[in-house]
């Protein structure tokens, strides 16, 4: 992707609300750290009309620690029926309105869509200001293949359904990414090993906060280590690779260890062959430790 950098005005330095065209704007916030914000999203919010929030409460926070005041109005799942014909009518009086959500970028897992979606067929502006996402946050720090991921949202809190998710998902051939609760993350986690099977995963947690922390390995240590810590706190990511060639390439590996074994110690003849069939190491090393068990 290229293009020309647009110059834009700082809140604050020059420009006047009179700067911001008529519209929706659908605006990226923080999605922990408030320094993690636009100059772009800072105009917008200071030269709206108005903030459409899915929280006011927390929205207030936010535009508080930036000098911003602005009349706030809460866009929900409660109140979104309600709420969306007043919000339309405003637009076509030719009112500038900012749609955040609690954190991150709008219509992901919130109820913005469907005011977007409504925006389009009524024929007014929207506009889309770019930032933060726990999505592709988690993407970056999860060490995992990102040239094709596929957004799954939040699983069913019923096991069986659950299951039924996850057994839909299990066939797509990219990085999938989820939101989860903190509290059902080991049982999001044991289905997924019964479902998925051998796929390595990460755990990204309280993203870009201050006690953000990212647990990376095969999904049955992930699922051992929350079992015995219990549930974390914060909100979590969790990303889940693309399905491991590994196990229609276990022969290639049972011959390159059988090989490899003969004349290097194990961890050395790990290392060679994990690398060389581009293969989990956990899964080449088990396999090393039964082939010198057996032998």
């Amino acid at each position: 992707m290229s293009g020309k950098l647009k110059r834009s005005a700082v809140p604050g330095k020059s420009g006047s609300d009179a700067d911001l065209a008529p519209g929706l704007y659908v605006t990226a916030t923080p999605i922990g750290n408030a320094a993690d914000i636009t100059l772009r999203a800072l105009k917008v919010l200071a030269g709206c009309d108005q903030v459409a929030a899915e929280d006011t409460r927390v929205s207030a926070k936010l535009l508080a620690i930036h000098g911003i005041s602005k009349p706030l109005t809460a866009y929900n799942d409660h109140n979104a029926v309600r709420e969306r014909p007043k919000l339309i009518a405003q637009l076509r009086q030719g009112a500038r309105i900012a749609l955040i959500s609690d954190a991150g970028t709008p219509l992901i897992s919130d109820p913005g869509f469907k005011l977007v979606r409504e925006v389009i067929a009524e024929g007014l502006p929207v506009h889309a200001i770019p930032g933060a996402s726990a999505v592709l946050t988690g993407l970056a720090l999860a060490g995992l293949p990102t040239d094709r991921f596929f957004f799954a949202g939040f699983l069913p809190a019923r096991s069986g359904e659950r299951k039924t998710a996850l057994a839909e998902l299990k066939a797509i051939r990219a990085t999938l990414v989820f939101f989860e609760s903190a509290q059902r993350l080991a049982e999001s986690l044991a289905d997924m090993v019964e479902v998925f099977g051998i796929r390595t995963g990460a755990v990204t947690r309280e993203l870009t906060k201050l006690h953000e922390e990212v647990r990376r390995g095969l999904l049955s240590d992930l699922l051992a280590h929350y079992e015995k810590a219990g549930a974390p706190k914060g909100e979590v990511t969790l990303i889940v690779s693309p399905p491991h060639e590994v196990q229609a390439d276990m022969g290639r590996i049972d011959s390159a260890l059988d090989k490899a074994l003969a004349f290097m110690p194990v961890r050395a003849a790990v290392d060679l062959v994990s690398e060389m069939l581009e293969a989990p190491r956990k899964i080449v090393y088990d396999r090393a430790l039964e082939k010198k068990n057996d032998g």
